[in-house]
């Protein structure tokens, strides 16, 4: 067990192994945040709910991993940061045979939930594992070969799950991680066992901690069941909203007060911190809605298969790996917060060229906007997080990382949540619009119903075909209606990020 004195770099041969095992485990991590999109029509049909509903599957996880990423710290001072980051690795590889076992929606969304969980730990400490396995000069090249990596999972996640979701089935998204679950858990421990960190029995704010889980879970429900009871139409919906609001002021009272707080609200007191962490998080939340939205619509209504859709997707990811190297060389001689702006403008040039899709639109007219998000993605992560981290003493910057990735994963799932509510409600308003053209004096109707007529469709028949052509309409002016509203809010948020006064050469 290691004592006060760090462990020493691990000898160049193992290191090169550790980092492979390390990656593996947090790649199957970030993957699995990724994979599930493109399969959530595949997964909804075969459990018999909406499409819609299915976004549970990904709210659900995300909400689970943002309240399990602070207990991070006290996890592994406890038990250890090996002990911890292996058995989570081996409970991430249960809760994904669990979710392959599913028999409906239910029992997914739990299966889902507690994947969510198990896996908080896993990125915070694949980090300091990794930062602890090499000398100080190549804690550089360790912490870049591991972002590529995670870089990686975006291209691979949505273009693996349409290939399985349309050859083999959606539960084997799901199924995959288990080998490679099991191999990163035996090399970590073998690797790593005897590198254990120091323990310390630090009291846990259990109170804090049950107060979290109340008023984001309470949060997480009304907006997923809000759009299926009429939102505050329902009492229940009502309850759950004022379970969250006072939840979340009981919560922001305790931890100013107690002595060891589950997440040190006293940061947001810092500039830096408060700016960057709510222009990141409002971000990266519009941004994940987007791409959940986007292969629900190119899946239900313009025809695509789960393939197809991630092919789609997956420029996000690559064109990031060719950005990064380009954006880390430069960060120390450019202000931080002209990289931000520059990468809100290309998100608003994407999801602008989004918000003019039609019907009629080809595979590279869908795939350009994708591939100008994916230069944005390297310039927007990785100066924001140096502005929040900006000015902050070492021993304050773990919690700092920590409250900043909860806000941020926690904003993916609320704003995934109200996208899918918008785009459903928007398709019900441009549906009844173009209907109110659909009738007896229209002489257009009556031609298109001659003709399918002749085609050998009855009256009713016709007209179920007529309506289908209504909803894709409608649901493509909706999807483009969220496309260029979140194009507004990337351009709103270039003022906040002006707000923050990081030094030139961040730590």
């Amino acid at each position: 067990m290691a004592g006060d004195t760090p462990m020493p770099p691990l000898p160049p041969s193992v290191r090169v192994w550790g980092t492979i095992v390390v990656s593996a485990a947090t790649f199957m991590n970030v993957l699995d945040m990724a994979i599930a999109n493109v399969s959530l029509p595949a997964i909804a049909g075969d459990l018999g709910v909406s499409p819609n509903q299915g976004t549970w599957v990904i709210t659900s996880f995300a909400v689970a991993n943002a309240i399990a990423m602070p207990l991070t710290g006290w996890l592994s001072q406890r038990f250890g940061q090996v002990r911890v980051f292996t058995s989570s690795v081996l409970l991430f590889v249960l809760a994904s045979w669990l979710c392959g076992l599913a028999p409906n929606m239910t029992m997914l969304i739990a299966a889902r939930a507690l994947q969510g969980f198990v896996a908080g730990p896993l990125i915070p400490l694949a980090q300091t594992l990794l930062m602890s396995s090499y000398p100080p000069a190549l804690v550089g090249l360790a912490m870049s070969t591991w972002s590529m990596t995670n870089l990686s999972a975006p291209v691979l996640g949505p273009l693996l799950g349409g290939w399985i979701t349309d050859n083999i089935g959606w539960r084997w998204i799901f199924f995959i991680n288990i080998p490679v679950g099991l191999t990163a858990a035996a090399g970590i421990w073998a690797i790593y066992r005897k590198r254990e960190s120091l323990l310390v029995r630090r009291p846990i704010d259990r109170v804090g901690l049950a107060l979290l889980v109340l008023w984001v879970g309470a949060l997480q429900f009304m907006l997923d069941l809000g759009k299926d009871h009429d939102w505050f139409e329902s009492p229940l919906v009502v309850a759950l909203a004022v379970v969250a609001l006072v939840g979340f002021a009981f919560f922001v009272a305790w931890e100013l007060t107690d002595a060891h707080p589950v997440l040190d609200l006293t940061l947001f007191a810092r500039r830096n911190f408060w700016a960057g962490t709510l222009a990141a998080s409002v971000a990266y939340g519009v941004f994940f809605a987007n791409i959940v939205v986007l292969p629900l619509w190119l899946q239900q209504y313009m025809g695509y298969t789960a393939i197809d859709a991630g092919m789609i997707l997956a420029p996000v990811g690559l064109m990031a790996i060719v950005v990064a190297p380009i954006v880390g060389r430069t960060l120390a001689r450019i202000d931080l917060r002209r990289f931000s702006t520059l990468s809100f403008l290309i998100f608003m040039l994407a999801l602008w060229l989004r918000s003019r899709f039609n019907t009629e639109a080809d595979f590279a007219t869908l795939l350009w906007p994708t591939v100008v998000q994916g230069i944005a993605m390297p310039l927007f992560y990785i100066p924001l997080m140096m502005i929040i981290l900006s000015g902050l003493p070492p021993e304050r910057i773990a919690a700092a990382a920590g409250i900043s990735n909860f806000v941020r994963i926690l904003a993916a799932a609320i704003c995934t949540s109200i996208a899918t509510t918008l785009w459903e409600r928007r398709a019900a308003v441009h549906h009844a619009q173009l209907a109110e053209a659909v009738n007896a004096a229209n002489p257009a109707l009556a031609e298109a119903l001659s003709s399918l007529k002749s085609a050998g469709l009855t009256h009713e028949q016709s007209l179920g075909h007529l309506n289908r052509l209504l909803d894709q309409q409608a649901f493509m002016l909706a999807a483009d209606d969220l496309f260029r509203v979140s194009a507004f809010v990337f351009v709103a948020l270039i003022p906040l990020v002006w707000l923050s006064r990081p030094a030139r050469k961040a730590a």
